[in-house]
């Protein structure tokens, strides 16, 4: 990785002053077996590394604007390390790549070792993502790297380009989201720690799978959080729901982004991660004139020039909020995509009759024509949820800038017991729900284990030491849910148990219904691969039906002379769709009526004209897809 710092030429321009400052925050070990120590602590007034095992003392000198560095002969990757403070404080360093013995312990040197796929692998282009949301710790027995890499083969044959990640920097314990990290650059030991990590990236790009991984910049959790002991890295100006706000915009917030844009260039040079997902960026405020995102995009562009790599930032963002996809040039934030919660929100709605929480501003089919049509459902519309005006318009986006599911670790987490679908719907409904993220024009994610209708739930899981913060977090849980899927007690989050009840079972896959499922699953990802109208995203024409049918709504893509036709019936009733279709002659592509897919029979013809009107029927919680054809 090349060092990341701020001058007036460079892609962070206008961030600090053009003092020279140190190459690389953490230890970045040297050719000639010596290891440079950087840290930022501005009011320190000594630091010193404590090199473990030899028990070897160096002083860092002090660097303008607070940094303390040096060059330290005869420290090879794998010695251990941590950092004193004058007043006898010692802790482990903000930028450890490896914390072996935990978010307590001290620091290891790690050094990243040349991928064998590096010189080919040039990452895949934003449209054509189809992603995989994983939870490590829960999908093997052993939720490490090494039993998860046993998988891709799996999850390729599924139709699959990306796997995405949940969060894998070093949390406390052993069982965690993710979203308690509390050093961004080190990735979590019990999930086998860097080197794992890079061996399993590297053979995802053996297999052309993009790595996509979640990073959480805007909180820390709070077990072994001691960021605030090194310099100003949190502020009170602004609250989070998770923790304190980072300091992204106050005094001395240079050093700041300067540590989290460094940070993703480790994911995406040294570990060669195809895309960050930044978690929940409507929890990082920044009113700087250059703000961090918007640096962070720019610093990513650059990198994917030099490498020569397709990379990409995708948001989680609740604020249908348009300016953040929009480029640079344009006044936006220039970040490539990001997670459509209105389109999830929308078909969950209608799909379970849910109406507690964000789901009461959802509920109608009109709903999710407008998210199939548009992205955002609410573009400045009044919420009651909110009970205020929400978001704006989306026109003039991209279809690739949108990822849209139907379940996902918030989704399904955030429940009180966790329920998937599969445990909320039909098998019917299922179906009909995989259909419209799949043939919808965005990039589709699925949840793991989604595919063959895994029956275990997804619970909140933790393992802090801190039996007070266990008991806070007990707390926290338990009051969420009053005002939303209220109904009982929430399972304990300190429980292994809970933990180990959300392990996915594999062997599902192999029971009859299941395995129709996985392969239902593999079809639509085929005909989305091979069919133009459904392959170009972007380039192609949609179109979403304006009738104001309550049960059913056809959606029409088009590319160059492909159409199709796409009809889903979301009511309780079987539906004629006969007036739908334009002049000229169709065949049926696929229908999840069918009996192959387990489902009730259809009457739906394999060809027909649209001149005749035949009678087309849909059963209740069911879609078809037509194709038209040059048949005369």
């Amino acid at each position: 990785m090349i060092p990341v710092f701020p001058s007036t030429e460079d892609q962070y321009s206008g961030i600090g002053s053009s003092s020279p400052k140190p190459s690389l925050l953490g230890a970045s070990p040297q050719a000639d077996g010596s290891c440079e120590f950087n840290v930022w602590a501005p009011h320190a007034r000594r630091v010193q590394v404590r090199l473990l095992g030899e028990e070897r003392v160096v002083d860092l000198e002090p660097q303008p604007q607070g940094y303390h560095s040096a060059n330290v002969p005869h420290v090879c990757p794998g010695m251990r390390y941590i950092y004193q403070f004058s007043d006898g404080k010692e802790r482990a360093d903000p930028a450890s790549r490896f914390q072996p013995q935990g978010v307590l312990g001290p620091s290891e040197v790690f050094i990243p070792s040349l991928p064998i796929s590096r010189a080919k692998w040039r990452g895949i282009k934003l449209q054509d993502y189809v992603l995989y949301e994983i939870h490590v710790g829960t999908y093997t027995r052993s939720g490490s790297f090494d039993q998860l890499a046993d998988y891709i083969g799996e999850i390729k044959s599924l139709g699959i380009t990306a796997i995405e990640l949940m969060p894998v920097a070093q949390f406390p314990g052993s069982r965690n989201w993710g979203y308690d990290g509390v050093f961004p650059f080190a990735v979590q030991n019990s999930y086998g720690g860097p080197r794992a990590l890079q061996q399993f990236v590297d053979l995802c790009h053996r297999e052309g799978l993009a790595v996509v991984l979640d990073v959480v910049y805007n909180h820390l959790g709070p077990e072994g959080n001691y960021l605030a002991d090194f310099g100003p890295y949190f502020t009170d100006r602004y609250k989070t729901p998770w923790g304190q706000a980072i300091n992204f915009d106050g005094p001395q917030s240079d050093a700041v982004v300067r540590f989290f844009v460094e940070n993703a260039m480790y994911w995406l040079d040294d570990l060669q991660i195809d895309a960050l997902r930044l978690d929940a960026i409507h929890g990082i405020v920044d009113r700087n004139a250059q703000p961090f995102l918007t640096l962070l995009s720019s610093a990513v562009e650059n990198l994917a020039v030099r490498a020569q790599r397709d990379i990409h930032l995708i948001a989680e963002s609740d604020l249908n909020d348009a300016s953040f996809l929009k480029s640079r040039a344009q006044g936006g934030f220039g970040l490539h995509a990001q997670w459509n919660d209105d389109f999830h929100h929308s078909l969950h709605s209608l799909q379970t009759g849910e109406r507690t929480g964000y789901y009461q501003d959802f509920g109608s089919l009109g709903h999710l024509k407008k998210a199939l049509r548009e992205g955002y459902v609410y573009t400045g519309e009044f919420s009651e949820f909110r009970q205020c005006r929400h978001g704006n318009s989306a026109r003039g986006l991209r279809r690739s800038q949108f990822v849209v599911f139907s379940q996902n670790h918030d989704q399904v987490g955030n429940r009180r017991l966790g329920e998937r679908a599969s445990a909320l719907m039909s098998f019917e409904a299922q179906k009909l729900s995989a259909g419209a993220v799949l043939l919808s024009p965005y990039l589709p994610l699925l949840f793991m284990g989604e595919e063959y209708g895994e029956f275990a739930p997804f619970l909140y899981f933790t393992s802090h030491s801190d039996p007070h913060l266990g008991d806070a977090v007990r707390e926290g849980r338990r009051a969420e849910f009053p005002g939303f899927h209220a109904g009982g007690d929430v399972p304990d989050p300190q429980d292994e148990s809970t933990f180990l009840s959300s392990k996915l079972n594999h062997g599902l896959r192999e029971q009859p219904q299941h395995q129709v499922l996985f392969s239902f699953y593999r079809e639509l990802l085929r005909l989305r691969k091979t069919l133009p109208a459904l392959a170009e995203i972007d380039a192609s024409d949609v179109r979403v039906d304006d009738g104001e049918d309550e049960d059913y709504l056809c959606l029409f893509r088009s590319f160059c002379d492909a159409s199709l036709a796409i009809v889903f019936n979301f009511g309780t009733e079987p539906i004629d769709c006969s007036g739908k279709f334009a002049s000229g002659h169709w065949r049926k592509v696929m229908d999840s009526a069918e009996r192959k897919w387990l489902g009730p029979g259809t009457s739906s013809p394999e060809q027909f004209s649209a001149t005749r009107l035949e009678n087309i029927q849909l059963p209740p919680k069911s879609f078809c897809v037509f194709e038209k054809t040059s048949l005369s």
